[in-house]
């Protein structure tokens, strides 16, 4: 019988490679990743051998992460000396082979969305016995510039022992490299001894190459030390002036990055999402957050909070400035903050606009801005989302900068990004994670230090032409303004003259470049690729014509688009408007399509069957063809009764308790947490429908049921309905409920535990952990010892399919099958989640 095994590599201007070592027949002998940047465009190529050493053909799927401002450029298959290349097409037409692929029940590869930096490409092959297969991914980006730095993030992580591995990161900045610096979460002093560094001026060559033995986590034992990130983080030098201009081949880059310059005051309006289903842990962390803000504020900036949910309520009548005492007093107005209600977004930035439009006495040279942060769509006052950007862009005019931060993924971030953009501002998704009070700060000291505004690059119009932005309303220290474009006439010299306001005067800097002076520079071909000017030149005119289409007219959009599309054919670009076609050996399944998801992909939950389990494949499950898929999963659709993501493992566990012959299931109990959970099945049903929490300190039970919520301290109980968003803190234990949705308790530096309320078909409740590194090895029950105590078995020698494993927990074999389950959790994009699924009898 066919077996399949999963080979991963993951890369964000990187890699990841996973490989399952239960299946060493398939061995990877070789991973390369070679990264070349050369002033901050990056071009890597990663390149991974393997060998099937089975008697048998096998399965193997390659899979990359990247990040989501790259653009694939190239992808290729070799396999017994035949070359399989990637062909990129107009993403209709592309659509039309899939589709047709699909109809014969073939399968179909997708890029989707991993998290809040990278996507996913995948593509699957078999191998024939005793045969060999390359895979050659390349993809280019135009790195950017944040808070002072570059930053080349490679994600390690091969899960099994690799002949020749090595990464090569090579850097060529012509300006010269002003910081050079690497860093690991793995990195021992064996492994250190196969990182070189060499640096000159302008070029720098980081080698990463350990040996097998150095690979090793244990002597006597194939697991591998390398599992985690390697970061690679530089800058360039500057000097006092225009910035620098880069020449190759009739096309410029123009670089401008002023620094030591001083800080434009803010007027800041915090727009603060106050509705129900921001109670519980994202209302923390925004408190958290806005602590943290309030401190980094200037004296000379003003600031205010406007906070809503079905009600629009203003913290103070004026902005304030942002002396001690008033800092003082915000601070202790956001530890008040609570969430119920409705979501008025609409009269929220209506009043903020209002606010900065009446506010006096604010600096002469100023700059204003307003900061939303909402979790949801609006539900209260005006709720047409058309009606709401039409409204803020006319009272704005222009005058504002408008920043939207949508937090997690119930918000239409379409909808958040079209404002933003449409008003001189960006939006930002803030994850649903541990670290989301830190998302925020970071996003705000992004945007902390406004060092200049309404600033304008301008070139000779006879001269220059496909000019990318050139005008831009405010800049930020830290960042880099980059602009590019073709030079039309035989040109000595290209001049320069850049117009800004800083705080303190009207600028204007001028520069010329000696063309012929620019060329010599890059005649070096062994530190940079071809034509990369004029790549970085179409990569960078793309990413704008998509992103001026989303606030353009409905009338604008499609000759916006057209222009991006010739570019992204004419320099083979996976863009959102082309799709690469993924070619294979004529005896195996055709039309595997990579796709290029956009952020607002992420809020759309797929519930097509065709298609959508290889879409939402997450960790290291195999894809499967369509045809199998559909008859070895009939309940694609169904809830299993519990959801546990093992973070020892990297793995998602399905898992069904039959509990039916017991009136209660012992399910988690940790000593060091002080935490017990028991669980319930219900009468006639396949699901739980009562928990029983018990914490040790504070005392605390809590009794959860699909009628609502019993708290008990101190002998005294507390109802808590679903029918509306409540939240209560007794002794650091907070407990909250998000209306009709969720129940959540957290205590510091604890698992945090979660309930969600479904409705599908019957009202059952959804149990999991959040933040599940906290628990001890002492951790048992029928799900705490999946967290303390299981192992995948190595069973190559097994006769079984690549879609089943042997898992050990607790001394007992489990035989867990690859699947697609509903997902109940709140934090998921609500589709098919991957895993691996079990039947259990505590």
């Amino acid at each position: 019988m066919e077996q399949r095994t999963l080979l991963a590599l993951l890369v964000f201007s990187s890699l990841i490679v996973l490989a399952e070592a239960q299946k060493p027949a398939i061995e990877i002998y070789s991973l390369h990743v070679d990264c070349k940047v050369t002033s901050r465009f990056a071009h890597t190529v990663i390149t991974s051998r393997i060998v099937n050493r089975a008697n048998e053909s096998r399965e193997a799927t390659f899979e990359v992460e990247l990040p989501k401002t790259a653009f694939i450029t190239n992808f290729s298959m070799s396999i017994d000396g035949k070359v399989y290349p990637g062909v990129i097409k107009e993403k209709a037409a592309a659509q039309k082979e899939y589709d047709t692929a699909v109809s014969r029940g073939q399968s179909a590869g997708l890029v989707k969305i991993r998290d809040r930096k990278l996507e996913l490409f995948h593509v699957s092959v078999s191998i024939a016995a005793a045969s060999k297969v390359t895979f050659e991914l390349t993809y280019e980006e135009l790195l950017k510039r944040q808070l002072g730095k570059f930053e080349l993030l490679i994600k390690v992580r091969p899960k099994q022992l690799v002949k020749h591995f090595q990464i090569d990161v090579h850097i060529f900045e012509p300006q010269g490299i002003r910081l050079l610096e690497t860093d690991s979460t793995f990195m021992t002093n064996e492994l250190t001894e196969a990182l070189t560094k060499v640096q000159n001026e302008t070029k720098a060559h980081i080698s990463f190459k350990p040996t097998v033995d150095q690979q090793r986590a244990n002597p006597e034992l194939d697991d591998t030390l390398l599992n985690g990130d390697f970061v690679v983080r530089y800058d360039v030098k500057r000097e006092a002036t225009a910035g620098d201009i880069q020449i190759v081949n009739g096309y410029f880059v123009h670089y401008f990055a002023p620094s030591e310059m001083p800080v434009f005051p803010k007027n800041v309006i915090f727009v603060i999402d106050r509705s129900g289903s921001m109670a519980g842990r994202k209302i923390e962390q925004t408190r958290d957050a806005l602590l943290k803000i309030l401190r980094d504020l200037r004296p000379e900036d003003h600031f205010g909070f406007i906070t809503f949910s079905n009600r629009v309520v203003e913290w103070k009548s004026s902005l304030l400035p942002a002396t001690q005492e008033n800092v003082a007093s915000a601070a202790a107005f956001v530890q008040t903050l609570s969430a119920r209600g409705g979501t008025d977004i609409n009269g929220a930035l209506l009043s903020a606009v209002g606010a900065l439009d009446k506010a006096k006495d604010l600096p002469e040279r100023s700059v204003s801005m307003v900061i939303l942060l909402t979790d949801g769509q609006p539900t209260s006052g005006e709720t047409n989302v058309e009606e709401i950007q039409e409204n803020v862009q006319k009272a704005i005019n222009g005058k504002y900068a408008l920043f939207c931060l949508g937090f997690g993924f119930d918000v239409s971030y379409k909808f958040l990004e079209k404002m933003a953009l449409s008003n001189g501002g960006i939006a930002r998704r803030i994850y649903e994670n541990a670290d989301a009070a830190l998302q925020l700060q970071g996003f705000y000291q992004e945007v902390a230090t406004p060092i200049l505004m309404k600033i304008e690059l301008q070139y000779p119009e006879n001269a220059i032409e496909g000019l990318t932005r050139n005008n831009f309303t405010l800049f930020f220290e830290g960042s880099e303004i980059v602009v590019s474009g073709k030079i039309r006439n035989e040109l000595d010299l290209l001049p320069v003259e850049i117009k800004a306001q800083s705080h303190t005067s009207d600028l204007t800097l001028k520069e010329e470049a000696n063309v012929k002076e620019k060329e010599q520079i890059f005649q070096d071909q062994r530190y940079i690729f071809g034509n990369f000017i004029e790549r970085l030149w179409a990569y960078l005119t793309i990413q704008q014509l998509l992103e001026k289409a989303i606030s353009a007219p409905e009338e604008d959009q499609k000759a916006l688009e057209a222009q991006a599309l010739e570019l992204s054919l004419q320099y083979s670009f996976v863009t959102p408007l082309t799709s690469m076609v993924v070619t294979k050996p004529a005896d195996q399944q055709q039309g595997e399509l990579a796709n290029k998801p956009t952020e607002a992909d992420n809020e759309k939950p797929n519930n097509r069957l065709v298609g959508a389990a290889s879409r939402m494949r997450t960790g290291s499950a195999p894809i499967t063809r369509l045809k199998d898929r559909v008859r070895a999963q009939p309940v694609v659709h169904e809830h299993p009764q519990f959801l546990l993501q093992l973070p020892k493992l990297s793995e998602t566990i399905c898992l069904n308790i039959d509990g039916t012959a017991q009136p209660s299931v012992h399910l988690l109990s940790d000593p060091e947490q002080g935490l017990t959970v028991m669980g319930k099945l219900g009468d006639g049903t396949n699901q739980f429908v009562q928990f029983e929490i018990k914490y040790v300190n504070p005392p605390v039970q809590i009794h959860v049921s699909t009628n609502g919520i019993i708290v008990n301290h101190n002998n005294k109980n507390t109802l808590l309905p679903w029918t509306e968003s409540a939240t209560s803190t007794i002794q650091g234990l907070r407990v909250s409920v998000e209306k009709e949705r969720s129940f959540t308790a957290s205590l510091p530096d604890t698992v945090t535990v979660k309930i969600s309320l479904v409705k599908f078909p019957d009202d059952f409740l959804g149990l999991y952990f959040l933040d599940t590194d906290y628990f001890s090895d002492k951790v048992s029950g029928a799900l705490g010892q999946f967290y303390s105590k299981a192992q995948f078995k190595d069973n190559s020698n097994i006769n079984q399919r690549a879609d089943e494993r042997l898992l050990t927990v607790s001394g007992s074999e489990h035989r867990v099958s690859r699947m697609y389950k509903k997902d109940y959790r709140l934090e998921s994009a609500h589709g098919p989640v991957s895993c691996w699924s079990t039947d259990l009898t505590p």
